[in-house]
């Protein structure tokens, strides 16, 4: 069935789910996943999806998924409050030195990035946290501090969490760091990151409590990942609080490493320039309340952005591809959203299978990034194309700026 800019997948036993995907592919095992959330008895109207939707671990990427009286915390998943930011500055194209391999490492060198498995980690700890967090970190911690403590009264396995060292860094996958250009030459700050390992700790924590609520009220689920919590009982109040912090801390966290990028970049370009001349600061894996035909209920947002009317928005693409800033067209079907980037074509064990060093040298060509085995599966080519992406959801977002990377630093 077609209506309008999207096409219906209508589930029986379940509510429809509206899908801005045409000209893009969509796996069939992603829409299976997505018929499975559609029927549980919560879900309020409709499920709405992006065009950047595969399958994930919990719900589908690209998917919002509104609730009444239940939240489903593997939904949200455990890079809680994941998100974008960006900043445009007051310098230009002419400004970036010819040589911009000493910019990407000031950057490296000043924010902690990638990780370290649990054996290779040195005295304990990950390469990508900090060994003494700088001020900026003190400071934005102390203002977290206290509502974590809180949240670990009530659930202490929270305690010993990665949280103050993790705070300002930028983790590893599809998290990074861009210096871009937009179609005027003006140069753009841009980084993607989320709530590290605390973000991580809380959401499998209640993850687990979830799938223990469903055993011990005997509640048969098509997935377990499904499982959920529901309004009016601790757990719920718990995580709700819970996640509410992690998003916080993730917003912060993109803040303090904004902060320290444009420091690193002033160490390497000697002329004064201003940033947050235009900037943005959104989320795209969270859960918020919002008031959607007349109720209010909890929207789940798993890889997607709010593109309320007039709000900023960040759809960025992959290396070696371009990013947009957009501004959201406040459409109701889709619970006022938008995609968050281009979306996988394939998983990061195919991409290492298909493609060589030699195609991710030639796929970067013109970005001063890692050219190694470890990035392969970040490769543009196991993503949708975003030029795609973006002609599917001309009726969610209008297109403010167009960026294309210049430096890409990765974990």
């Amino acid at each position: 069935m077609q209506n309008q800019d999207y096409d219906v997948l209508n589930i029986e036993g379940g509510k429809p789910v509206k899908m801005w995907t045409r000209g893009v592919p969509v796996e069939a095992e992603a829409k299976e996943q997505l018929a499975k959330t559609a029927k549980m008895p919560f879900i309020y109207k409709h499920m709405a999806v992006m065009p950047d939707v595969h399958v994930g671990k919990g719900s589908t990427i690209g998917s919002v998924i509104p609730t009444l009286g239940a939240i489903i915390p593997a939904a949200v998943g455990v890079d809680i409050g994941c998100g974008m930011m960006a900043a445009k500055t007051t310098l230009t194209a002419n400004d970036l030195p010819d040589n911009l391999g000493p910019l990407r490492a000031a950057i490296e060198k000043a924010v902690p990035h990638g990780s370290s498995p649990v054996q290779k980690r040195r005295g304990g700890r990950d390469v990508g946290s900090w060994n003494t967090p700088p001020q900026p970190v003190d400071v934005a911690w102390a203002a977290l501090k206290p509502e974590f403590d809180a949240i670990c009264e009530k659930n202490p396995r929270l305690k010993n969490t990665n949280n103050y060292k993790h705070l300002g860094t930028l983790g590893s996958g599809n998290h990074f760091i861009e210096i871009c250009l937009d179609e005027a030459g003006a140069v753009w700050f841009m980084l993607h990151s989320g709530s590290r390992g605390v973000g991580n700790a809380i959401g499998t924590y209640f993850i687990e409590l979830a799938k223990k609520d469903m055993r011990t009220h005997f509640i048969n689920l098509p997935d377990q990942d499904l499982a959920y919590l529901s309004e009016g009982t601790q757990h719920y109040d718990d995580y709700i609080e819970a996640v509410g912090w992690a998003q916080k801390f993730a917003r912060t966290n993109r803040e303090v490493m904004m902060h320290n990028l444009i420091a690193a970049v002033r160490t390497v370009i000697s002329k004064p320039f201003e940033t947050h001349v235009e900037a943005v600061n959104c989320h795209h894996n969270y859960v918020q309340q919002e008031r959607h035909f007349g109720k209010d209920v909890l929207v789940t947002r798993k890889g997607a952005v709010s593109a309320r009317e007039g709000e900023l928005g960040i759809i960025p693409g992959s290396m070696g591809a371009k990013s947009f800033i957009v501004r959201g067209r406040g459409n109701p079907e889709s619970f006022n959203s938008c995609s968050h980037g281009a979306g996988r074509t394939m998983s990061r064990t195919a991409a290492k299978k298909r493609y060589s060093l030699e195609d991710q040298i030639k796929a970067t060509e013109g970005v001063e990034c890692r050219k190694d085995e470890d990035v392969i599966d970040e490769i543009p080519m196991a993503y949708k194309d975003i030029d795609a992406v973006m002609l599917a959801q001309r009726e969610l977002v209008d297109v403010v700026h167009v960026l294309k990377q210049v430096v890409c630093v990765k974990g």
